[in-house]
């Protein structure tokens, strides 16, 4: 984390006092963001310049698209740097003016997005996005800075993104999540878990308050959270849902929802198959994981049940192989305790368990609750 030095007024103790005609002294120390933001201005600056020479050579049809890309890309690289290496000194000096606002930030998650859609075409990422409406006290040019920071961060680590913003259970703060998974190709030579962008991010962080951020890297990608603690207005959730015996209000959001059933056990397949048809839900029921996946391949269901008797290893590679394709998926687990009942949290791998002797009366409520939250 970058930090403030402070000069005092008092010279420190054994320090001789500055004799009059003396040069004075200089020291590296002092002047380094002068140094950050002269070197910045001159990447901006001339690297602006650069693209304009890299366009009119194709305009000229001195060099063809491919090449023109080729030498764009590095270009884009070096004026990002000097952007953030700005930004960066800005926020440093304390020369950011804050105005904090009522934003709604699944908006300007999405016009960020929209804004940056062209690019994310052209280096062939896979976008997928989640956006609840979540209304944060921040300034805005700050947060739309913040967003995009996020996204410089993480798309040199995979070509495929999932964004997320929603509302945390507890503390109930607005969250925005990106994943980028990079599919086992090694990640691009400009990933760097503390790069610029990285910095930039920690110092939006420190400046703005009220934004808490926190990350992962892994060899399958990275991740990436970030905590809105100013958060005004908590998106509609599911105390809305009635959970009670009368589901009728719930069938009409139930219609085209396609559940698949994992079990070895004959009666839990035929259990879970008829509390499904009668919440009016279709389901199919494999024996193991491999024909899940199996399964899956020609038709993708809406939440899956599993049977707790084969929650193990290979279960645990099956959910993560399904949570690469999709951001989110709902489990509902039959657990061997007849009368057990527990709803999920909200945490990415919490699950809802039905006892074996409660599912004709429990599971159309779980499932309910569990599709529930994914609206």
């Amino acid at each position: 984390m970058l930090q403030t030095k402070k000069n005092s007024a008092t010279p420190p103790v054994g320090t001789k006092p500055a004799v009059a005609g003396a040069p004075e002294a200089w020291s590296l120390d002092d002047h380094w963001p002068e140094l950050v933001a002269s070197l910045a201005e001159q990447f901006t600056e001339n690297v602006s310049s650069l693209e304009n020479q890299i366009d009119q050579l194709l305009a000229k049809g001195r060099i063809n698209k491919l090449e023109h890309r080729a030498l764009s890309i590095p270009a884009e690289r070096i004026k990002l740097a000097g952007v953030s290496a700005q930004q960066i000194n800005r926020f440093y000096s304390g020369r950011i003016r804050q105005s904090h606002e009522k934003v709604d930030m699944a908006k300007l998650v999405e016009d960020v997005l929209q804004e940056r859609k062209q690019e994310l075409g052209t280096l062939g990422i896979a976008l997928r996005r989640k956006l609840k409406q979540v209304d944060v006290l921040i300034d805005p040019t700050i947060a739309h800075t913040f967003v995009n920071a996020v996204l410089d961060w993480g798309l040199p680590f995979g070509s495929r993104v999932d964004m997320r913003l929603d509302l945390n259970a507890w503390p109930q703060h607005a969250r925005l999540q990106m994943r980028v998974a990079n599919d086992g190709v090694p990640p691009s030579s400009a990933a760097s878990t503390d790069s610029l962008s990285w910095i930039l991010i920690r110092q939006i962080a420190m400046v703005s308050g009220g934004v808490e951020i926190e990350r992962e890297v892994n060899e399958e990608g990275v991740s990436f959270t970030a905590m809105f603690t100013r958060t005004v207005q908590a998106v509609d959730g599911i105390s809305a849902v009635d959970l009670s015996d009368d589901h009728s209000s719930m069938f009409k959001s139930l219609s085209g929802t396609y559940v698949l059933t994992i079990s070895p056990s004959l009666q839990i397949r035929a259990d879970v198959r008829d509390a499904l048809r009668e919440i009016g839900i279709s389901s199919d029921s494999v024996v193991d994981f491999q024909q899940a996946r199996d399964a899956i391949k020609s038709r993708m269901p809406s939440l899956i049940v599993v049977d707790s008797e084969i929650k193990d290893d290979d279960f645990d590679a099956f959910r993560r192989d399904l949570l690469r394709e999709v951001f989110e998926f709902p489990f509902v687990e039959i657990s061997p305790d007849d009368s057990s009942f527990d709803m999920s949290g909200f945490g990415e791998f919490s699950m809802a368990k039905v006892g074996r002797g409660n599912i004709r009366e429990a599971l159309g409520t779980a499932v309910m609750f569990e599709l529930a939250k994914m609206m």
